[in-house]
């Protein structure tokens, strides 16, 4: 997912319910965190949006904000984690002139520049504790003073605050306010990784593909192979800019294995590859004496039952929930099963 505006969160009937451009996926576990957009923009409440790096938490909160009454009002983003600990209360709250020794004139904080809109937190986990206090107050009272001034300011200000790491467990080990904790988790989003949704990468790549490359461009059955092969640490971040790399330096308007670069890895030697001399990395003959059709359909065939494998092995053969991550019904996916003759129970661990 990459960077939004205010349009792109326009009511739309490009996609299933909600409509919602800019969300790409179809696994349950995406869909059901898409699901609470609607619900969660039309009240005011704290939302608390927690998911590892790359996820989307920005996107979400963005879409909060601009499918929310709020939407004409400005939208205001901080990381918290590249603010100054000692700057944290005048970036936030601003200042007065003489508050501190550089201050040779009166600032106004985020929260005034907030007004009216949404204030977007995020890697708050990395708020010190005593900025976490300033901000307990704040959220409880509404209510805010400039460093050096005693004048009590209200603010119209809905907060929504993101981390890449878990806030209650924190809370639980000392590190992070336990009430803080409460008030910004009124509503909550978790977002899945990228790993646990791996059905969406061939969708979220093509989306990519198509915005840094142009409508005509497609991803050949190998480069999609190769993409659902990694494991994505960066989650979807790290999936956008190798594909806009790739369409950067691609030969064709077919994206192939071989065009795709993933750091750490060389260009065409992960397993699923597909195209030419790739079809021998997967224990087959090239396709020599194939028609185009034939080719195609074995590539298809082979990459089917290493995915369903793949999936098997990490549910250790949880027939329901491999079929959720492949975004099939538990029949569906039994079909596959029974066409390439693969046993469940091969992947148990034994008792």
């Amino acid at each position: 997912m990459s960077s939004p505006s205010a349009t792109d969160f326009a009511p739309s009937s490009a996609r299933c319910a909600p409509a919602l451009p800019g969300f790409v996926g179809q696994h349950p576990a995406f869909l059901a965190q898409v699901s609470k957009l609607p619900r969660y923009a039309a009240c005011p409440a704290g939302v608390l949006i927690q998911g590892e790096t790359g996820t989307g938490k920005e996107v979400f909160a963005q879409a909060i904000h601009y499918l929310s009454p709020r939407a004409p009002r400005p939208w205001v983003a901080v990381n918290c984690g590249a603010i100054p600990v000692d700057l944290l209360e005048s970036e936030l709250f601003g200042h007065v002139r003489g508050a501190y020794t550089s201050a040779q004139t009166s600032r106004h904080g985020l929260v005034a520049e907030a007004e009216g809109g949404t204030l977007f937190l995020d890697d708050i986990d990395c708020l010190p504790l005593p900025a976490q206090a300033k901000l307990l107050r704040f959220l409880q009272e509404h209510e805010y003073r400039a460093v050096g001034s005693n004048t009590v300011r209200h603010a119209d200000v809905r907060v929504v605050a993101a981390s890449n790491r878990p806030l209650r467990e924190m809370a639980q080990q000392g590190a992070f306010r336990e009430d803080l904790y409460y008030r910004l988790n009124v509503l909550a989003l978790s977002l899945p990784p990228l790993r646990e949704r791996a059905a969406d990468i061939p969708l979220l790549a093509t989306h990519f593909l198509q915005r840094y490359g142009g409508a005509g461009h497609t991803l050949s059955a190998g480069a999609q192979a190769r993409l659902m092969a990694h494991r994505w640490p960066g989650n979807v971040r790290e999936l956008a800019h190798v594909v806009e790399r790739a369409a950067l330096l691609a030969r064709s308007d077919c994206l192939r294995s071989d065009d795709i670069e993933i750091d750490g890895e060389e260009a065409g030697t992960a397993p699923f590859e597909a195209e030419g001399q790739d079809t021998a990395a997967m224990g087959q003959a090239p396709a020599a004496g194939l028609s185009l059709r034939d080719a195609k359909a074995r590539l298809v065939q082979d990459f089917e039952r290493r995915y369903i494998e793949e999936l098997l092995s990490r549910h250790a053969g949880n027939v329901t929930h491999a079929a959720v991550e492949a975004g099939k019904n538990r029949r569906a996916f039994f079909e596959l099963m029974r066409r390439y003759r693969i046993e469940s129970s091969s992947f148990r661990a034994p008792h």
